[in-house]
């Protein structure tokens, strides 16, 4: 199977793919604890909960997003060519996504730690993370139901070491 990625590459992936709909879940705890205490009341202690699993989950998908994205500049999958416009299409959505994510994470610990004038930004680059991630998911789904290609395999079986399949 051409391009596939290796089994570290996969687990970061659905890892990270575990941990989004946390960051969603526990997004609106974050205005709910500001809210109060804005308002001299205590929080909740179930929006504190949430609002601290929201902060570190996303440190961690940080992290996580930053060793995937080592591992695809040190292990690229391989190319697949002619690169029609939409392979280009889409290696441009992934692109977007790895760098949405980021930056989400970056955004996320500036604007808890350093300066919370960033919230409105954070907020909107969730908006376009959970766009990408629709389009990403209605693509494999497309690929998978539709097409009946190795599209989804890629990420769900681990490449072969080439010099194994050689014995």
């Amino acid at each position: 199977m051409k391009g596939s990625y290796s089994t570290a590459q996969i687990g970061l992936h659905w890892l990270i793919a575990l941990f989004l709909p946390i960051q969603y879940l526990t997004g609106g705890s974050i205005e709910r604890t500001h809210h109060a205490a804005h308002m001299g009341v205590t929080p909740s202690s179930f929006d504190l909960f949430q609002h601290n699993v929201h902060n570190y989950a996303g440190m961690l998908i940080g992290v996580l997003m930053g060793v995937r994205l080592l591992l695809r500049i040190k292990t690229p999958p391989a190319p697949q060519l002619p690169a029609s416009w939409w392979q280009k299409a889409a290696a441009g959505f992934h692109h977007a996504l790895y760098v949405a994510i980021l930056m989400q994470a970056g955004l996320g610990f500036v604007t808890s730690y350093l300066w919370f004038g960033t919230a409105a930004y954070h907020v909107a680059l969730a908006n376009i993370i959970l766009a990408i991630v629709a389009l990403h998911f209605g693509a494999a789904a497309w690929h998978t139901l539709v097409i009946r290609d190795e599209t989804l395999d890629r990420m769900i079986f681990p490449r072969r070491n080439p010099t194994s399949e050689k014995l």
